[in-house]
């Protein structure tokens, strides 16, 4: 009956001492509570206010100059030029005498990626649609880092276009070893029922149809160890209200790149895409009102757009063979941040 006891006494010892303890994690609960509420309300906004600036030089925040270009957007009427230079990016011959096109590589992305692959040691050719004096800065941009720039002008929805391209490529080249897909139409609607047949069906001839027929066209002609790189989008990953038939596209891109990447591995030919977050290009002033344009890229974690130099070393590495040769199907996401919910 003595041990009893005993035993008894110890176990109701031990309940007060789980309640004793209990009540005072709860206290701890309350005060961690109360510290973060008085240091929120000390300045509820104070990480908020400030962009990330994480590179080798500072880059536009919000709010931005706002504009508003005629399409398809010429980047020399932008009064706040894209910073496609890179200035503090070293070549190590990582394309050393590949011969790469770029469609769309008169301006933004498109431009920071020709003057990479250039310093990389590639020769390049610019396809673009009647941005001339935007495609002529690219080739005096390319050839300043001591390498050849072809300019093509057309339309990459059209499939003979994009086949005759690819015969200029090869016989003024000799060979093409890399292809980016990255002419795009894009424009903001607000309401679904808005959208018109002729706009939905320019979105995917040229979001879609120019890469199809770019790529079919550019296997004809690659070798073992060439490489496509397509430019998704973060509307293809999250999509957007007011970019419906643009997001749609993109998502199909990004389909499209994991299946052919799988295709055409017995050929080997790699394929993937980079997928970026808003970026400051004409693209965007070329179909956002004015209003809209100024605070363009602030509601990214990083609460700014990212500039073109700082999403062209992705089109590097995953064209070059000697960074990404086990690398295919892959959709690289560079949109400035996650929310986390």
């Amino acid at each position: 009956m003595q041990k009893s006891s005993r035993s008894e006494k110890a176990a109701a010892y031990r309940q007060v001492s789980h309640e004793a303890r209990a009540q005072q994690t709860a206290a701890e609960y309350r005060d961690l509570q109360k510290q973060v509420h008085d240091q929120d309300n000390e300045d509820p906004k104070r990480e908020a206010k400030k962009a990330m600036q994480a590179g080798a030089r500072a880059y536009p925040e919000p709010p931005l100059k706002a504009q508003h270009l005629r399409k398809p957007g010429n980047e020399a009427d932008l009064k706040l030029q894209p910073m496609c230079d890179a200035p503090y990016y070293k070549g190590s011959e990582k394309l050393k005498d590949k011969v790469a096109i770029i469609t769309g590589g008169d301006s933004g992305i498109g431009r920071s990626v020709a003057v990479l692959y250039a310093r990389e040691g590639a020769n390049v050719v610019i396809l673009y649609l009647d941005e001339h004096e935007d495609a002529e800065e690219t080739k005096k941009m390319v050839e300043k880092e001591g390498r050849k720039c072809l300019l093509i002008s057309g339309d990459v929805s059209e499939r003979s276009f994009c086949r005759d391209a690819i015969k200029q490529v090869v016989k003024t080249f000799g060979q093409l070893d890399v292809l980016v897909n990255n002419a795009a139409f894009q424009l903001h609607i607000s309401q679904f029922e808005d959208l018109t047949e002729q706009h939905f069906d320019r979105t995917m001839k040229t979001n879609l149809y120019g890469y199809f027929f770019m790529a079919q066209a550019a296997v004809e002609v690659m070798k073992p160890g060439s490489a496509i790189v397509n430019t998704g989008s973060v509307t293809g990953l999250l999509g957007n209200k007011d970019l419906l038939d643009y997001s749609l596209t993109k998502g199909g891109i990004h389909a499209f790149t994991r299946s052919l990447a799988t295709h055409l591995i017995p050929k080997g030919i790699r394929v993937n895409a980079v997928a970026p977050g808003p970026v400051w290009t004409p693209l965007n002033p070329a179909d956002k009102e004015e209003k809209d344009v100024k605070n363009f890229g602030g509601s990214t974690p990083m609460k700014r757009p990212a500039q073109p130099e700082e999403i062209a070393p992705a089109y590097v590495f995953l064209a070059s063979p000697h960074c990404s040769s086990y690398i295919t199907g892959e959709i690289l996401p560079i949109i400035g941040g996650y929310t986390g919910g």
